[in-house]
């Protein structure tokens, strides 16, 4: 059985986002990144990639190609406020989802590393 499975499937991946998105709305480092007019679009390409990620339906690829996190986020500047700024609304989303502590141990260090992954500038860098 998938983790995708495991924890429920789409449902969980809804709401998860959701809880996700609902915090980054209102955060005062993330908001400016997400343009008003995309925040379903962003959401919804979250979910497709984590559904993916976690052994869910393949649509993020089918629709996107690799994800290449990376690359898809150099356009923004990612430094150490803003990954923290990330890694709370995703720990926050995460505090109200019920599951087995095994998954959420793996949710939480999957973001983590995401997280830190993301990381393209410092603090020092002009904006």
């Amino acid at each position: 059985m998938t983790f995708y499975e495991e924890v429920g499937g789409e449902p969980f991946f809804n709401d998860f986002v959701s809880q996700f998105y609902a915090r980054a709305a209102t955060n005062p480092v993330l908001r400016p990144m997400y343009p008003e007019k995309d925040m379903h679009g962003a959401a919804l390409r979250l979910k497709m990639f984590l559904e993916q990620y976690w052994g869910g339906p393949t649509t993020y690829s089918e629709e996107r190609g690799h994800p290449r996190l990376r690359m898809r986020h150099a356009g923004f500047h990612i430094d150490i406020a803003a990954r923290d700024a990330w890694l709370s609304c995703a720990l926050g989303a995460l505090e109200g989802m019920e599951m087995p502590d095994q998954n959420r141990t793996q949710l939480r260090e999957y973001l983590e590393m995401a997280a830190h992954g993301m990381v393209n500038a410092s603090e020092t860098d002009s904006q």
